[in-house]
């Protein structure tokens, strides 16, 4: 596995446990010499991340659509900032660079991300691991969304297993190293008449 895309917010948001954990995840990634792919902002956890792992001699990949270069603030100090014309662009590409994904405590943005990549892993577009650092128990609350969709039969219990989650860093990587994303079918309520 050479890149993992993070997922995270341009906020440090109201804990310092979570930039703790963006630290954590950048030292970890960069200490096996995996590239970090993320939004490219020069805020936030996105800062904290990219910046710890350059420090620790990490490579770190921004991509950014053009519209937010300015608006963002671009960290203009990274391995490499690619730019986009759009949102969309942006995901694709960012999915397209990585082997695996991550995400971080975040906002819509980082929730949109995911579960975009959540979606795809479902409609069979790619076998790429993904997972939630689950700092705090950030992601509780999704995570048992996830967990009442498959009781509500609008989610297969084998798409709901593919989401890992961790509340420590090296945990997490390691899953994300070791699975092998299951091929599956993906629709559920298509009776056959």
């Amino acid at each position: 596995m050479e890149r993992i895309c993070v997922f995270c917010g341009s906020s440090k948001g109201a804990r310092p446990t979570y930039a703790a954990a963006a630290v954590s995840l950048a030292q970890c990634l960069a200490a096996r010499g995996i590239t970090i792919v993320f939004g490219g902002s020069n805020k936030g956890l996105m800062q904290v991340l990219a910046d710890t792992a350059l420090a620790a001699g990490g490579r770190v990949i921004g991509v950014m659509p053009e519209v937010l270069v300015t608006k963002e603030h671009a960290h203009m100090g990274l391995t490499e900032l690619r730019i986009t014309g759009s949102m969309h662009e942006r995901k694709a590409m960012m999915a397209e660079l990585s082997d695996a994904f991550i995400a971080l405590p975040g906002g819509y943005g980082t929730f949109d991300e995911f579960c975009e990549i959540l979606a795809w892993a479902q409609l069979g577009l790619h076998r790429k691991p993904f997972g939630l650092l689950n700092v705090e128990g950030y992601y509780d609350h999704l995570l048992k969304m996830f967990d009442h969709a498959v009781a509500e039969e609008f989610l297969k219990k084998a798409h709901r297993d593919i989401v890992l989650s961790s509340a420590r860093s090296d945990t997490l990587v390691e899953q994300l190293l070791h699975y092998q994303v299951p091929v599956m079918e993906k629709y559920i309520g298509l009776e056959q008449t």
